[in-house]
């Protein structure tokens, strides 16, 4: 009798649980699945929008061969944001790490630095991110009314006599700080947590072994941190892949605004395609050689 019991109130359980869940689902088929199935026909076919709608006509593998080999600015475009991934992954990477080692240490105002380290994800939409990016003319001249007296990289390098090349590298590495510090919240956040699972033990035995600092973050903190960096990295990855200033993004959205579905899916398939490649590459090596190592 009280096995039929329990049964009965796990079969409740699981009823209230479907209901909840049933709203997601819907809304998931309907706004996720279909259009996501919609647009992988679409990349395969030729769009006419007319008066009796949208007409598909299947034509194969055409607008991937138009984008590989017709338009020259979808493979620069693709370089470009590959070459944007792979420069801002590490650096995203080594920055949130350290901030998170900085904001795990006890100190006073840590609850307060660590909300302000998060800000940004709450507030990354709408008119803060175009004040932010600079988008608003007023904003434009007030910045260059400001900073017109003040040395510029430029001026430092020709102080050593270096090439200009250098100068201008320094310059965009300097000018992308500011962008990706404000990539970092999410990442921040798992890499407290993860250091906050590690075993205060290890630390105690590593000073009573006489090991320096350094040592603890090579043989203790960062080999503990090996399965949350793996998660960060997948993150980051993912999050620079589809972010709207990637110019694949850019480019297939003014596509898109204008009605041109077909070529404009092709161009994010392929983009997709490209970025899960990457991704399964970087989850490969990663375990098969830096984790198996630690373990």
């Amino acid at each position: 009798m009280k096995n039929k019991k329990l049964r009965g109130i796990e079969t409740l359980k699981s009823k209230y649980g479907l209901m909840f869940v049933s709203i997601w689902i819907v809304g998931f088929v309907l706004f996720f699945f279909i259009p996501l199935c919609q647009s992988v026909g679409y990349a395969f076919s030729e769009i006419s929008i007319g008066e009796k709608g949208v007409q598909t006509f299947f034509v194969g593998f055409q607008n991937f061969q138009k984008l590989l080999v017709e338009d020259p600015d979808y493979t620069k475009n693709l370089g470009s944001s590959i070459g944007q991934m792979v420069y801002s992954l590490p650096m995203i990477l080594v920055v949130s790490l350290v901030l998170a080692i900085i904001l795990n240490q006890k100190f006073f105002g840590r609850l307060f630095f660590r909300a302000l380290y998060f800000l940004p994800v709450i507030i990354a939409t709408g008119v803060v991110m175009q004040l932010i990016s600079g988008k608003v003319s007023a904003d434009d001249q007030m910045a260059s009314t400001v900073t017109q007296n003040m040395f510029t990289v430029e001026d430092i390098m020709g102080v050593f006599n270096l090439p200009a090349g250098i100068a201008t590298t320094m310059q965009e590495i300097i000018s992308s700080i500011f962008s990706l510090v404000w990539k970092c919240g999410i990442q921040i956040v798992l890499f407290i947590a993860g250091l906050q699972s590690i075993p205060s033990s290890l630390y105690e035995v590593s000073k009573v072994e006489g090991a320096t600092k350094w040592e603890d973050f090579w043989f203790i903190t960062f080999p503990m941190l090996s399965r949350v960096t793996l998660l960060v990295g997948i993150f980051t990855i993912i999050e620079l892949f589809t972010d709207s200033t990637s110019p694949i993004i850019e480019t297939a959205f003014a596509k898109m605004s204008v009605g041109i579905y077909d070529i404009s899916s092709a161009m994010l398939w392929f983009y997709f395609l490209i970025a899960a490649a990457i991704l399964g590459l970087v989850v490969f090596l990663y375990t098969y050689i830096l984790m198996r190592r630690w373990d």
